[in-house]
């Protein structure tokens, strides 16, 4: 695979042998199965991708968060052949493998806390999620489960209804699990003009705990289940009184505090976990996505006497922790410390967020700039007065994006942020030609008339 540091767009989107693929698709792919770029890939590398028509792109989406360390990374690559070649499955249930336990070893020691831990694995970030609420059921003895306004967790049933968002999440999929609590999560961009940050996440704490304690009932609480950084949220950064205040609140009533890390860990936010930058040592931690660099896995890491707490059998499943999985997460593992990519996230997000907030200067449309490492936002708003969302731009932003040649998301309830999940190995010029390129598509898609 040529290394090149500019996207090259052969065709437009989609291009022939694309639009051909696509059609298949169309016929036999249910239509709820959603997509993002018209375009088929062929091969991928680091932070670039060439389709099938032999155009190049500029990942700034990694999979939805799932290649921090870049797509087919050698040593990610070489993990997996050698494990394919010993065995490829044995089910850790029926037959077990070390592997299992040395990556269960390595992040148990990477966890935040110094009380013992434990570890187990499963194949999505939803079954990491569903795990985390049978276990904090199954050792508080309590029925209740609290998320947050504009939180994500999966689309089980389960992790669907601890899910904020309705469309395209759960529109008529109901009736949903019971026993499932949403209390407010701050958003310091659409806070009351009236009061001060300070005020605000006071407030909102104040909230959460009312919300609790007079919906609820503390004693009937298993488990507040918190995205550290909210992702298909909007990439919303809370305040760390507020997190420290929420587990302090959790303690106090022997709630368990789970911190779900799929879309934030592994380097992301410039750490193995984004709650350590809010000096909060939670219960339960839910990881995946880049914890296996593009091979399915999850896992559930937590106090031990808390993942105790379930009997022989209760947990697992016919694929959880399967050995790719397990080869391919040390080697993840191995390539966050080796190649640094911990304190290259906070470079990358230091350059993105200066360039973030020189638009904002400069463009009408940019309403807030937001982020923590390489997890940043810009929210699009119409009014920046009203702070009117704008879904129609950000739509439009995205297609003059991949026309030339940058993937990139959109997030938020109001469907009117831009995030950038690059992978964390994207080189220096991949990052500037990406940024160069999503400035170029917020000036084009901002001049076309309404």
């Amino acid at each position: 695979m040529a290394k090149t540091y500019n996207p090259s767009m052969k065709t437009t989107l989609p291009g022939e042998k694309a639009a051909k693929i696509l059609e298949r698709r169309h016929h036999i792919i249910p239509d709820g199965v959603g997509y993002g770029v018209p375009a088929f890939a062929r091969q991928a590398k680091g932070a670039l991708i060439e389709d099938v028509d032999g155009n190049w792109f500029i990942d700034f989406a990694g999979a939805i968060g799932t290649i921090n360390v870049g797509h087919s990374h050698p040593t990610i690559v070489e993990a997996i052949k050698r494990q394919a070649d010993n065995f490829v499955h044995t089910g850790f249930n029926v037959m077990m493998y070390e592997s299992y336990i040395e990556i269960a070893e390595r992040l148990c020691q990477l966890a935040p806390g110094t009380h013992p831990k434990k570890a187990m694995f499963l194949n999505s970030g939803a079954e990491a999620v569903e795990n985390a609420v049978k276990v904090a059921r199954k050792y508080t003895k309590r029925p209740a489960v609290v998320t947050f306004s504009r939180g994500f967790h999966g689309r089980t049933l389960m992790t669907m209804s601890m899910t904020a968002k309705v469309k395209p999440y759960k529109y008529e999929f109901g009736p949903f699990a019971p026993e499932v609590y949403r209390a407010p999560y701050p958003y310091g961009y659409r806070k009351p003009d009236s009061l001060s940050e300070q005020e605000y996440n006071e407030e909102t704490l104040k909230n959460v705990k009312h919300m609790i304690e007079q919906e609820i009932s503390p004693d009937r609480v298993a488990a507040v289940v918190i995205e550290p950084v909210q992702g298909e949220g909007g990439f919303i950064v809370p305040d760390k009184d507020f997190v420290q205040g929420v587990q302090a609140f959790c303690e106090q009533h022997g709630i368990l505090f789970v911190a779900d890390e799929i879309q934030t860990g592994f380097a992301r936010t410039g750490d193995y976990f984004s709650i350590n930058h809010f000096d909060v040592v939670p219960d339960l931690i839910t990881v995946s996505k880049s914890m296996g660099g593009g091979v399915p896995i999850s896992g559930l890491i937590g106090r031990a006497e808390v993942m105790d707490a379930a009997d022989p059998g209760e947990l697992g499943g016919t694929y959880s922790g399967s050995p790719l999985g397990c080869a391919a997460a040390l080697a993840v593992l191995d390539v966050i410390e080796e190649e640094k990519l911990n304190e290259r996230a906070q470079t990358i997000g230091n350059r993105v967020l200066s360039r973030f907030n020189d638009w904002k200067g400069r463009y009408d449309c940019i309403g807030d700039v937001r982020g923590l490492g390489a997890m940043c936002a810009l929210e699009l708003v119409s009014d920046r007065d009203e702070k009117t969302p704008d879904k129609v731009l950000t739509g439009r932003v995205l297609q003059e994006a991949q026309k030339r040649g940058l993937i990139i998301l959109a997030a938020g309830v109001y469907g009117n942020v831009i995030r950038v999940l690059m992978p964390i190995v994207v080189t220096d010029e991949e990052l500037e030609e990406g940024l160069n390129i999503l400035e170029d598509a917020i000036n084009a898609a901002s001049s076309q008339v309404n």
